[in-house]
Parts: C-alpha cells; structure tokens; sequence
C-alpha cells in the first residue's frame, strides 16, 4: 500500500500563562491509501492535538509543534506555506470536528457551505457543475438535495453531522480524520453514520483516522488500532492484534477491562486506578507507571522503546523480547 501520510517524532506544546502542557510526546504514525485507522484514548491524550497538527490548525501562539516531521505523500506540511496548507486541507486531508452545532455556521445554507470547498479547490467548475456535486454528495450522505437551502438549525444533531460529513467528502480527499464523529448523537443515529462512512470510505478509497473514546467502533470500522496515552502512542497494530487481547498494553487493558461483558454478572465495572497524568508535570520514567499493576522501580526512571513482533508495537518493558523498533527516547 502507499504511504500518505508518516508522522515521525513529533512534539507538540501549548504555552499558556500559567504552565506549558506536554500535549503530544514523540509520536509516530503511518497511514497508508485506503487504510481505516483508530486512535484510542481518554480525554487529554494528544488524539485531537495530533489531528489538528496534521492540518496545521493548532491554536494560534499557543499551540506549537517543538519537533518532529509530519509528512503528507512525502513533504513535510510543517514547512508548507499559507497557500500550500489551503490548498492541502479540504481537497487532500479533511476533518470531520466533534461537534456539528459549532463547526457548521448558523447563517449560511448548508448548500452554500458544501459549496464553498469546491469554489476554493475546483475553481475551473462552472455554477451548474458545482450544484450538481453539491446534489450528488447531499443524497450520498442521505439527505434530499432539495435541503440544500435550508440553514443548520434546520437539521436534527445527526443530520448536522451528514452534512459536515458532506463537507469533508465533497472534493474526495485522499485522508479523512474523523474527530469523535458520533459522540454527539444517539445509538440509533451513531450506528447510521458510522456506516454511512464505511460505506463512503469504501467507495472513494479515502484512508481514516477515526479518533474515538469507544473500541467497539474501532472493531467494526477500522483495519489499524493505535492507542495514546499521555500524548505517547504506546500500543499499535492492526485489528486483530489488539482486540485478540493476548498481548496489550498495560493500559490498553485497563481500557478493555472498562467494558461491560454481556455473559458474566458483574456488580462493578474495573476502572484504571488513579488519574490521567497531568501534561503540565509529566512523570519520568514511563507516563503509566503510576497507574500499572505491572510497574518497577525501572518503569519509574526508564521510558521503554517501542518493542515489535510482526504488526504489533508496544511501549513497554514487559515486551522487551520482542526486540526494540526504534531507539525510543531514553
């Protein structure tokens, strides 16, 4: 398959008045054409930060990439210029943000707001050519083209969500990165869109980066799993290798285990003791140790490489046999 998109060591901070959060630490990823690919992990993992890097969108003064090279089909977005980045965002990588009631503008028509990314990507298109995409990616996503007129707080949450799906797929792009794309909606409407965007994906061969809380929508959507903690990705592999749960993470399953289990009765669920590491003050060592059953003191000084048997990465001592992949951090 062919590489489109390779982050190789990347940091990034966000400088505040207060403290300087350790947002994403060294991390690397590759997403190959037509791949589905979930990146898993609680609130404050680096997931969104990482997206938002990609596309070269984090928060102005505040946000920084300090290290590390992301590269789109094999040039490095952190070295693009103004018009390179709009030229790249919409037409080759799009973002499908977490919520639809604020990335869609309230006084615009939905139509014209499909119709904005074609007319600043597919400017040799006439007028009837455009609406005629705008009608044909409208009833793709499963709404009527003659709604096209009407404003966004004419829709229902899960319909919002279409359009913004709509808005991502118009001018077919090579990588899509879903933000949480179904945390907003009902199970019914989740199931519908989650489809709808396999479907999509399948259609125009458009590699994903679905990033979620949920490692059921991972299982049915995706072919690659990464799972980040404290803006570190310390397990990777494909579908099978992780959800067979013969070799996880320490972490990865402290997030299985989170998972109710339809044939055992249980009276509690097993949380991950203690709390996300704060990224202002980041442990040494490795970043779960204070919360792994399996920690030592050489977990608290040391940060394990990333150790790989076949498709299978994992940051942690406990599979050192595996042999190291890279040279880590330490």
């Amino acid at each position: 398959m062919d590489e489109i998109l390779k982050i190789t060591d990347l940091y990034v901070r966000y400088h505040t008045d207060d403290a300087v959060v350790h947002a994403v630490n060294g991390v690397n990823m590759v997403i190959h054409k037509g791949e589905a690919m979930g990146l898993v992990g609680e609130t404050g993992a680096g997931k969104s930060t990482t997206a938002l890097s990609v596309l070269g969108i984090l928060p102005a003064k505040v946000g920084q990439i300090e290290a590390g090279r992301i590269e789109y089909n094999g040039k490095d977005v952190s070295k693009m210029n103004k018009k390179e980045l709009r030229a790249m965002r919409g037409k080759r990588i799009s973002m499908i943000f977490q919520d639809p009631m604020t990335s869609l503008n309230p006084i615009i028509t939905v139509g014209d707001q499909i119709m904005e990314m074609l007319t600043l990507h597919f400017k040799h298109l006439s007028h009837q050519e455009k609406e005629e995409k705008v009608d044909r990616i409208l009833k793709l996503v499963g709404i009527p083209a003659e709604r096209k007129n009407e404003y966004p707080f004419q829709f229902s949450g899960g319909m919002k969500q279409r359009v913004g799906i709509a808005i991502a797929l118009i001018c077919e792009p090579d990588l899509l990165i879903a933000d949480e794309p179904t945390t907003a909606l009902d199970v019914t409407i989740q199931a519908q869109i989650l489809q709808l965007m396999k479907e999509l994906k399948e259609e125009l061969n458009t590699a994903m980066i679905m990033i979620t809380h949920d490692l059921g929508i991972v299982a049915e959507t995706c072919d690659s799993v990464s799972v980040m903690y404290a803006g570190e990705i310390v397990e990777t592999g494909t579908v099978e290798d992780v959800f067979e749960r013969k070799n996880n993470h320490p972490y990865t399953q402290g997030l299985f285990n989170c998972i109710p289990k339809l044939d055992a009765e249980e009276e509690r669920l097993t949380p991950i003791e203690g709390f996300v590491v704060d990224p202002t003050h980041l442990p040494c060592g490795c970043k779960f140790h204070e919360r792994c059953p399996y920690a030592t003191e050489r977990c608290e000084k040391e940060l394990p490489g990333d150790y790989q048997r076949g498709t299978h990465k994992m940051k942690c001592f406990r599979y050192e046999q595996w042999g190291k992949e890279t040279s880590g951090n330490e």
